[in-house]
């Protein structure tokens, strides 16, 4: 970065400020997971059943699936693709704390990031936008927003605005903010023209489109005047903050509701979403100039947390291009865990024309799950063909059984397969639900089975063998293992319970050397005493002593991790202390035996008595250790 380096003191301040729970929630459903942790579904990674886990107490994430984890500053890096200095650049402004700059001064325009300042000069845009629609100019605008039944109010609920008609408004004014040719023009906001940048959006009316944690990252424009050539909808071009297979527009207004009530409602446009909301369904959201894809499903998942209840309804025009759009979100239904739904307004009408003919209750009773949407699916397959006929019934089930086929669940997929039967009036039941199992045995095994399903134990148990990069693969069913494993969780999240005692440990009391390389960074980050007052503070001095990435991962999921103990108390602590040394004295003893034996009768007298006497003193002190404890460490 040009002006240096951001001050060691505010960026540990602005790691206190921000809340990690407070982070994380901005992009997904977090629950409570015990021992003061949250669980959610991991936005790294696809999976079924939350394996990520926040520690609010230790201000650090770790996923048990794909091994992710870190602090705050972590988190919003690899989330957002941001370098570490905007990232410390962001959550300081959240927090409203002043950065400091090393080696020279601080220069505002130089030293933010270009994700800091591509979301800045798209927050300018909007508030321009906005003030402008209530302009003389805008009358064409606010007509159009009136005749749809929306007010100044829903205008300003939503940031909508207006850009003016001339060429280079915009430009203009974000110049005079300090903005640079070459950012309006990365940020989409500014196209080339003849003689220098342009506005791209020009007499239309705006729709700004924000990220899952509300920043505003593009824009939709709708057409206003006949003399406008360019297309009905206008929206900004693919730049580094805006992905249209990324965005749902809606989502900051949605998101909470979503989570909460476990369902989202996906319709086709802006004015839709509007109308949704101002119905009173506030989890509507709706893509921005795409079709419904993978990337948007990963967003609405980790809101639903894929739990039993999770429904998602989707309201298509009943056109051919909405059926068509209804059919290919089918082939990512597999996708979700939740129910998905099909709503189709009476008369074809999609929710903004519905609440504006018959009402909010009309637009709210239309969402109200009616057919699901893999009936909806087939039923426009079978629709195509001549029932009547024997060939028509096969030629359908020909088209249809591969889809249902697709149906991961063997429950859902049979209750499917009747139900086509049904549809396509053929009553041996049982041909159609053969033909299903058939085709998915055999898209099983053309594709080969695949990767064995991760299995997610909350405690971490199942999640070890990335960590085997550092050694043998650790087992834990292996008691040494576990209780290894055990001292490490207590000297990380509870330091005041083993110390001094565990400081005395050396690397070679840990079996698994992913264990000892763990013990080891302890030892190099000034022992588990300088975690007594406070921890936080020592995870993060442990976490930066870490030799590599494998090591500080594997800290941070120890130090994240639930601990076994009923009660964690000293008690337990102790415990633990004594069967990991008392498995390292054994062990000793183990190997001293040997060198007994190998010496023999006709070894040295005086290496002979040595050996002896240290036998003897390893078999008092592993006496003394089962007799008494954790006093006589």
């Amino acid at each position: 970065m040009a002006g240096g380096r951001i001050n060691d003191d505010d960026v540990k301040a602005v790691r206190d400020a921000v809340p990690i729970d407070a982070v994380v929630s901005e992009y997904l459903q977090l629950r409570n997971a015990g021992g003061g942790n949250l669980k959610g579904l991991c936005p790294f990674h696809d999976e079924k059943s939350p394996s990520f886990q926040v520690s609010p107490s230790k201000g650090l994430f770790h996923c048990f699936g794909c091994q992710e984890g870190g602090d705050t500053i972590a988190f919003v890096m690899k989330i957002d693709h941001l370098s570490f200095s905007e990232t410390v650049e962001r959550l300081a402004a959240k927090a409203g704390i002043t950065l400091r700059y090393e080696e020279g001064g601080y220069n505002p325009g130089h030293q933010r990031g270009e994700r800091i300042r591509l979301i800045e000069a798209h927050k300018a845009a909007a508030q321009f936008y906005v003030e402008q629609l209530d302009s003389a100019e805008a009358e064409i605008g606010r007509k159009f927003l009136a005749e749809r039944g929306f007010d100044q109010a829903a205008a300003q609920h939503f940031g909508v605005g207006y850009s003016p008609a001339g060429w280079d408004h915009l430009t203009r004014y974000l110049r005079g903010k300090g903005f640079s040719d070459k950012e309006l023009l990365i940020s989409g906001l500014s196209q080339e023209g003849r003689r220098g940048p342009i506005d791209r959006f020009r007499g239309r009316l705006m729709w700004p489109i924000r990220d899952v944690g509300g920043d505003v990252v593009g824009f939709g424009a709708r057409k206003l005047r006949d003399d406008d050539n360019g297309p009905k909808y206008l929206n900004t071009p693919e730049t580094p903050v805006y992905k249209k297979s990324q965005v749902l527009y809606g989502i900051d207004l949605a998101k909470k509701d979503i989570a909460k009530s476990s369902r989202a409602v996906v319709v086709e446009g802006y004015t839709d979403v509007m109308a949704c909301h101002l119905a009173g369904v506030t989890t509507a959201i709706a893509t921005c100039g795409t079709a419904f894809g993978g990337d948007h499903i990963k967003i609405l998942r980790r809101l639903l947390m894929d739990n039993g209840s999770a429904r998602v309804i989707f309201t298509f025009d009943g056109d051919a291009a909405g059926q068509k759009a209804a059919l290919r979100a089918f082939e990512d239904d597999q996708k979700f865990a939740a129910e998905t739904y099909i709503a189709i307004a009476p008369d074809g009408m999609d929710p903004c024309e519905l609440r504006l003919a018959k009402g909010d209750e009309a637009v709210a009773d239309l969402v109200e799950p009616r057919t699901p949407l893999f009936e909806f699916a087939l039923r426009q397959i079978v629709n195509r063909y001549d029932l009547e006929t024997p060939a028509g019934r096969a030629a359908a089930l020909d088209e249809a059984a591969p889809i249902v086929a697709r149906i991961k669940n063997v429950a859902s997929q049979h209750e499917v397969a009747v139900q086509l039967a049904g549809m396509l009036g053929i009553l041996d039941t049982q041909f159609v639900v053969k033909r299903v199992a058939q085709l998915a045995r055999w898209a099983r095994d053309r594709g080969g089975r695949g990767p064995a399903p991760a299995r997610h134990a909350h405690s971490g148990e199942a999640a070890m063998a990335p960590v085997a990069l550092s050694g043998p693969a650790l087992n834990l069913r292996s008691p040494a293992h576990r209780t290894e494993r055990e001292l490490l969780k207590l000297a990380l999240q509870y330091p005041a319970l083993v110390s001094p005692a565990f400081d005395a440990y050396g690397a070679d009391e840990f079996t698994a050397p992913p264990y000892a390389a763990v013990r080891q960074t302890i030892a190099e980050a000034g022992g588990a005493e300088q975690g007594v007052n406070n921890t936080a503070e020592y995870l993060a001095r442990v976490r930066e002593a870490a030799p590599n990435d494998t090591v500080r991962a594997l800290v941070t999921e120890l130090a994240v991790e639930v601990i076994h103990g009923r009660t964690v108390d000293e008690t337990y602590a102790g415990d633990q202390l004594v069967q990991v040394r008392l498995r390292a004295v054994d062990r000793r003893i183990r190997d001293v035996q040997g060198t007994l034996t190998r010496l023999g009768a006709h070894g040295d007298p005086q290496q002979l008595a040595a050996v002896q006497n240290e036998l003897w003193v390893l078999q008092q002190y592993a006496q003394s250790l089962r007799n008494n404890g954790a006093a006589a460490l």
